[in-house]
């Protein structure tokens, strides 16, 4: 059997007396396009906190590809390829998407004191930027200034500079969240046109997108897994329905 790349045991966090995530033991595969869903206070955001390295768990352990991670700071686990996108941008703004991009390739080859020498003598660099700015349809506008792009555009290149790190996991937290609809498109066909080596956890609202996107479906309510499950399996689970997908208004 093959062993996951990213997984739980009993992962546990209190904040004083509230239980904010419940003995979560939880398995991401190996090319996964896994999606975490729940209820607004859930416990998602702490979970995918936990799972990066931005909180400390009060019990439980963390894995990836078989070694524990529990201890490990933030900026180690992204160095081992566990990497993540945020609800809100966080991105250069006075930068352009080619050297933003080129930025987070140079840092990721341990260069980052060197970067604008890298980037103006190093063609390697361009040429793997430009390649990831074409995957994510950006090439046309790599030379604007970050902050003069549409949201859609943005949210793109946070992931474009996700993948310049060269995840083994990609963690994406809600990357449709706010962007008009025929972006949201576009975002989720270049999302489906990843390379099988990214292992993707999907952290959305939109069910849309978790159905479109996801092969395996983990639902979170109240800081517990609730079920896990295919897409189909999921939208027909009367649990589901009736905590997240609203059974209850359908009568």
């Amino acid at each position: 059997m093959t062993a996951p790349v990213l997984e739980t045991r009993g992962l546990q966090k209190y904040f004083g007396g509230i239980v904010a995530t419940q003995n979560v033991s939880f398995s991401l595969m190996r090319g996964a396009r896994h999606a975490l869903i729940g209820p607004n206070g859930a416990g998602k955001t702490t979970l995918v906190n936990l799972l990066t390295g931005m909180l400390a768990p009060s019990s439980g352990r963390i894995f990836l590809d078989g070694s524990d991670i529990t201890a490990m700071p933030a900026h180690r686990r992204a160095r081992k390829g566990l990497v993540r996108t945020f609800q809100i941008n966080q991105l250069f703004d006075r930068l352009t998407p080619l050297a933003s991009v080129s930025l987070t390739i140079v840092e990721r080859n341990g260069g980052g004191a060197g970067f604008w020498r890298a980037l103006a003598h190093d063609r390697v660099v361009a040429d793997e930027a430009v390649a990831l700015l074409t995957r994510m349809r950006l090439v046309d506008d790599m030379q604007r200034p970050t902050a003069t792009l549409p949201y859609g555009k943005r949210r793109l290149l946070e992931i474009a500079m996700a993948l310049a790190s060269r995840p083994r996991v990609l963690l994406l937290d809600e990357p449709v969240a706010g962007v008009p609809v025929a972006e949201s498109r576009e975002i989720l066909e270049i999302l489906a046109a990843l390379p099988t080596d990214v292992t993707v956890l999907l952290i959305e609202h939109d069910m849309d997108v978790v159905f479109r996107f996801a092969t395996r479906i983990s639902v979170l309510v109240n800081g517990a897994m609730l079920v896990e499950g295919t897409a189909d399996e999921i939208s027909r689970d009367s649990r589901v329905r009736a905590v997240y997908l609203g059974a209850s208004r359908d009568g």
